[in-house]
């Protein structure tokens, strides 16, 4: 029995999703991608990630977090006994910012629908931000990332978990071991929601 707060996914209409932003053209990023990434996965554990923007790697293969910071991003998500394939991993920006310039604010702007439409469909029980652009686009404009990562937030319907961009780890290696501490931390807080909401 399928629980009010689990609705099944309408296939149909996710497919329709992906497509419109595969061939999106909103902003002017289509016209430097090689391919859009809408991202990957399932949200079978409720936990959803959401980075900055694609990468050089991404853009190329079209799928989310497939280069080093994808590598760690899989390791801390195995580490709290979860396959990447158990969580939904995608993007503020679907396109690649030439030459991983940050996103213009008329980027997100132009792409946050789709990234609201996925969260609608998908239902996750934990938003987990990954990074300052994240974090500031879906939660607060003015928090910084490190004044907010390891702490849960409530904003409108969904729960959020704020850590650190798994490619600054990557940059600065002594905050890798900060990441596993609030993956543990996120583990715990899926495990407790997501049990309580399908009566697992």
């Amino acid at each position: 029995m399928t629980s009010p707060e689990a609705p099944v996914l309408d296939a149909a209409e996710w497919d329709d999703l992906q497509r419109d932003i595969v061939h999106c053209t909103r902003c002017g990023l289509c016209q430097t991608r090689t391919k859009s990434v809408p991202g990957q996965g399932t949200c079978a554990s409720g936990l959803m990630f959401v980075g900055e923007a694609p990468g050089g790697q991404e853009d190329v293969q079209g799928e989310a977090f497939v280069g080093p910071a994808g590598k760690l991003l899989t390791e801390l998500v195995h580490g709290i006994g979860l396959q990447r394939e158990d969580v939904f991993i995608t993007n503020i920006v679907k396109c690649r910012p030439p030459g991983n310039r940050n996103p213009h604010d008329v980027e997100i702007e132009k792409c946050l629908p789709y990234l609201r439409k996925q969260v609608r469909m998908l239902q996750p029980t934990v938003i987990c931000t990954l990074g300052n652009f994240a974090f500031k686009s879906l939660v607060q404009e003015d928090r910084s990332i490190s004044n907010v990562r390891g702490q849960f937030f409530r904003k409108g319907a969904y729960t959020f978990f704020a850590t650190y961009h798994p490619a600054f780890a990557i940059r600065n290696r002594e905050f890798i071991d900060v990441m596993k501490r609030d993956f543990a931390l996120l583990g715990q807080k899926v495990r407790s929601l997501h049990g309580n909401h399908h009566h697992a």
